[in-house]
């Protein structure tokens, strides 16, 4: 055991000093591998900084050289510039100089000018005294002459002038007259002709009916027993009817009708669709009367715009606001002096796209104003202002073109027209307004009317009496021959004539004629005594 534990040990050691001897030779060696490449690497930073150090001098060289080059350009656009710069300063010198001496010559000039002047100034103030003395005694023997005029005249001073005035007044007056003859008489050879070529085609080719519109509408009845159902128990049915429409319901004695009276149409329509629905239905109580009547309301707005869409597509007018086609159509419910409106409407576009035509101008454009110049009658009864300027909202709120509107505005002469279709707007309103049947007229309006064609003459000095004959188309004016002479008898005709058209609304034209005359009356009385 001893031995065999003796040998283990042995062993041990002998494996201990292997490996410390071998750990003592790694040691060596890698420190001598180490020591080998720390040299490389020495020896390779060395040749790295010799290198660098190379590099060095030659770039260093290289700059200095690209700093001379650069240092004799510079030096070399210097020396160049300071030349040129040196020459400019010659030239400005030289060019001063030139400049001095110019001066110097007009200097002198100018000195032996200012000698001239003086001496022409002096023979100029010679002259005006001698001019001024020569203005005295003009003027003295003036003064002698209007002496030895005033006595031989027998006139002073003033009194030849009023009199040398008044004749000259007195040719001017005539040369006036002349002169407004011969204006009015050519302005007629031309331009009336064709105004009244164009007007007459125009009448021609839109002849159209007109029947005046009235306040009652009647609804026929299969049988007088209907009569009663429409009064109902205690009269409930018509005052239902009554109030729901607006309008009066005449059941009297005419056999198997009922008559509906109301100055407002488009309620009259409700009223009479709604009394036939209730006719044909059979029923008649409060509550179907309520039901029909509001059918009859909607049967009436569509009615309303079909009718504007058909203005709008008979008169070739397209592009319409909506809203304005629902005012156009609502028209056809509303009269002036008895003239339905839409038609009178439809007839003026018509006239204004041919008198367009005739004259060369915008056809659409003109068709578009005349139908939308009473625009405004669709709404005057529900808004308050006049027919045109609620017309002018309406066109400009929807957007219509400043022509169209200045041709709504001017169609009754409120303002001034500002283009040839305005005018044409103008002369169609008053065509189809003028046309025989066209408009009733209240007796009182018609004496209204003709008195203030009186009363306008009469305003006038020099004017004896007027009448209004030929239903007011025109106005004769008897004349005080001592007052009014035969040429100031055109201009008061013509002032008459401006006033009418500044004063008062009528269709057509008013003709005035004034009449001067000088009469002498005597009387021869019998000698015999019976």
């Amino acid at each position: 055991m001893l031995r065999l534990l003796l040998t283990t040990v042995i062993k041990i050691l002998v494996v201990l000093l292997i490996a410390i001897i071998s750990f003592c030779l790694g040691v060596y060696l890698r420190k001598r591998f180490a020591e080998g490449e720390i040299g490389s690497a020495e020896r390779e930073a060395e040749s790295i900084r010799l290198e660098a150090k190379k590099n060095a001098e030659v770039i260093k060289k290289e700059a200095s050289i690209n700093a001379k080059e650069e240092a004799l350009k510079i030096k070399n656009e210097a020396e160049k510039d300071c030349k040129e710069r040196k020459n400019e300063v010659q030239r400005l010198e030289k060019r001063i100089a030139q400049k001095d001496d110019a001066l110097d010559k007009r200097e002198e000039t100018l000195n032996k000018k200012s000698a001239t002047l003086e001496k022409k100034e002096e023979q100029l103030n010679a002259k005006l005294e001698s001019i001024e003395d020569i203005r005295k005694e003009a003027q003295q023997i003036k003064d002698k002459q209007l002496e030895e005029l005033e006595r031989i005249s027998g006139l002073t001073t003033d009194q030849a002038k009023e009199y040398i005035l008044e004749s000259v007044r007195s040719d001017v007056t005539h040369e006036t007259a002349l002169i407004i003859k011969e204006a009015e008489a050519e302005a007629k050879r031309t331009a009336d002709k064709k105004a009244k070529e164009i007007i007459s085609s125009a009448i021609q080719r839109c002849a159209a009916d007109h029947v005046a519109e009235t306040t009652v509408s009647v609804v026929n009845l299969p049988n007088d027993e209907m009569k009663g159902r429409i009064i109902g128990r205690e009269g409930r049915n018509i005052r239902t009817l009554e109030q729901l429409t607006g309008i009066n319901f005449i059941i009297d004695d005419t056999p198997e009708a009922v008559i509906l009276s109301g100055f407002d149409a488009m309620k009259r329509e409700i009223a009479r669709i709604a009394l036939e629905k209730l006719i044909i239905d059979g029923r008649v109580h409060p509550a179907r009367i309520e039901e029909m009547v509001e059918k009859a309301r909607k049967e009436v707005e569509n009615s309303i715009r079909e009718d504007g869409e058909s203005a709008s597509f008979e008169t070739g007018v397209h592009g319409l606001h909506p809203e304005l086609i629902r005012l156009l159509g609502k028209m056809k419910f509303r009269t002036s002096y008895g003239q339905n409106v839409l038609q009178h409407s439809v007839e003026v576009a018509y006239l204004c796209g041919i008198m367009a035509a005739e004259i060369g101008e915008d056809v659409t454009l003109a068709k578009r104003a005349g139908l939308l110049h009473d625009i405004g009658k669709s709404i005057d009864h529900d808004i308050e202002g006049t027919h045109i300027e609620l017309g002018v909202q309406l066109c400009k709120k929807y957007h219509e073109s400043p022509i169209v509107i200045n041709a709504v505005e001017a169609h009754h002469g409120d303002v001034e027209p500002q283009s040839i279709i305005a005018v044409l707007v103008q002369a169609a309103d008053a065509i189809s307004a003028a046309r025989p049947g066209a408009r009733k007229e209240t007796l009182e309006t018609y004496i209204k009317r003709l008195q203030a064609l009186e009363s306008i003459a009469d305003t006038y000095d020099g004017v004896e009496k007027s009448f209004a004959i030929q239903a007011g188309r025109e106005l004769r004016v008897m004349i005080v021959p001592e007052k009014v002479s035969d040429d100031e008898l055109v201009i008061l005709a013509r002032d008459i004539a401006n006033k009418i058209e500044n004063e008062l609304e009528y269709p057509g034209s008013i003709k005035v004629s004034l009449i001067r005359e000088s009469r002498a009356v005597d009387y021869a009385k019998s000698s015999k005594v019976n």
